[in-house]
């Protein structure tokens, strides 16, 4: 099994730097949440709180919540807390031993590009839908997106095989992935079992252009969206050698050659759930 990451290395100038897309692009899955006025809402991996905060101006209630402590940090000193807006640092695969934690609390739970994180271990993943489960009012939503199958495939083979070459066995090399990507048939089974009635699913390939920031490109993704693989390397050296050759190998695959800009094959996975009355 997979070693769970205990370093926090989120932090909101990076995430901003390398990947302020994530919730650009969120359009089509809020408008799946629909929140209304009356709506409490719970957003999963809420990171550093740009759509919680856009999602307490159209509802009642919003909490975020995220392992990070540097991102709800973040949250915090951005958007501030007061009545209706709050922020909890709890890692979201133990939703259950979160403090705030309350069966039927909620009327709708929405979460964006973390469950591909917060599900990426088997032992962990159908106690995550329960819990999603069991905090939704009878009735309540479920509404999220997440990588899907395929998503960001030619990153994801080049960081394998580039830790492979620094002398990780390239099983072990497979498992550090910090990622989970279902399909549509999978992610429905899922959350069939814990009780959810699933009412659409959506599956789309989205090419997404990187960021052009300093810091950001493929360079900022790969450092922050890989570490989990680059910190199974024993030196900074080893780590600097694995970004170079990650950008190296891709560099002719993800760019356009009539402006140098670079993209990565996303690929979207939208569901929306309801728990039945």
């Amino acid at each position: 099994m997979a070693q769970r990451p205990a370093k926090d290395h989120w932090t909101q100038e990076a995430y901003s730097t390398s990947a302020s897309f994530v919730p650009e692009l969120a359009t089509r899955v809020l408008q799946w949440l629909d929140p209304h006025p009356d709506d409490i809402i719970l957003d999963l991996g809420c990171g550093d709180g740009v759509l919680t905060a856009k999602l307490k101006e159209t509802c009642a209630s919003a909490a975020g919540v995220d392992a990070s402590a540097n991102l709800i940090t973040a949250a915090k000193k951005t958007y501030g807390s007061r009545l209706g807006l709050s922020w909890h640092v709890q890692d979201c695969v133990y939703l259950d031993r979160w403090i705030g934690f309350q069966k039927e609390g909620y009327t709708k739970v929405f979460s964006n590009a973390a469950l591909h994180w917060i599900l990426r271990y088997p032992d962990t993943q159908k106690s995550v839908l329960q819990n999603v489960f069991d905090i939704l009012r009878p009735g309540g939503t479920f509404a999220f997106e997440m990588g899907g199958k395929g998503n960001v495939a030619e990153v994801h083979a080049a960081l394998i095989a580039t830790v492979a070459h620094q002398g990780i066995p390239l099983e072990d090399a497979r498992e550090l992935c910090p990622w989970f990507f279902p399909s549509e048939v999978l992610m429905t089974q899922m959350l069939e079992k814990v009780g959810f009635k699933v009412e659409k699913t959506e599956l789309e390939y989205r090419p997404t252009k990187l960021t052009a920031d300093k810091d950001g490109g493929i360079e900022g993704w790969v450092r922050l969206m890989g570490a989990q693989f680059l910190e199974a390397l024993d030196s900074s050296a080893k780590r600097d050698a694995a970004v170079q050759e990650v950008c190296d190998v891709l560099k002719t695959v993800i760019s356009h050659e009539e402006d140098g800009s670079m993209y990565l094959g996303y690929v979207r996975l939208r569901v929306l759930a309801t728990k039945p009355t």
